[in-house]
């Protein structure tokens, strides 16, 4: 375990391309939890001032509280499964992100900062999970076009979120397109 430890900690695992997308990482953990702390702090005082943001049901700051997962999946397991689904598994697998990012040449640098996106958000909702006890606070919901009604039923609104999920999907998805159309560093050496 300590020759691990050491060859992790070495110079070229922690060169300027690889630390600095972990700004983006930290930018998002600070926005996403003083959002949510605002969110806390304002909404039961002024639910209907900030509920309808463009007075046109796009865009709603609506405060609830997620105790499971995305879309609320897992929401009925049991209570003491919940703690290794929802804090232990996603801590397992940002380290083994945060160990790969580091110990990989492969990235690209969009890549590199896809996946500190990811990690960001992946630990502002974990923090969540950790020290509020009532669940993930999740605020922001946004109104579907009506040919989603069929799915969802009359005015269609997807399911309520944060920017720490916002970070996950957008930065998910990123990297997911860059693997597919950019070839690996690796490849282009080749």
């Amino acid at each position: 375990m300590k020759q691990c430890l050491k060859n992790f900690f070495t110079k070229e695992n922690f060169t300027k391309e690889k630390v600095l997308p972990l700004s983006l990482t930290a930018f998002i953990i600070l926005a996403d939890q003083v959002t949510k702390a605002i969110i806390v702090k304002i909404q039961p005082l002024f639910p209907a001032l900030i509920k309808n943001v463009f007075d046109n049901d796009l865009l709603w700051i609506y405060h609830v509280r997620n105790k499971a997962i995305a879309f609320s999946l897992g929401e009925n397991l049991p209570e003491f499964v919940k703690p290794i689904t929802f804090i232990i598994l996603p801590i397992l697998v940002l380290c083994f992100l945060v160990f790969y990012y580091f110990k990989s040449n492969e990235f690209t640098q969009l890549q590199r900062w896809a996946a500190a996106g990811i990690i960001g958000g992946g630990l502002g909702n974990i923090a969540d999970r950790i020290f509020r006890p009532d669940g993930v606070v999740d605020f922001i919901s946004v109104r579907l076009p009506d040919f989603f009604e069929p799915i969802f039923g009359r005015n269609p609104r997807w399911p309520t979120f944060n920017i720490a999920d916002s970070s996950v999907v957008v930065c998910c998805i990123l990297l997911l397109i860059t693997m597919f159309i950019s070839p690996s560093k690796t490849e282009k050496e080749k």
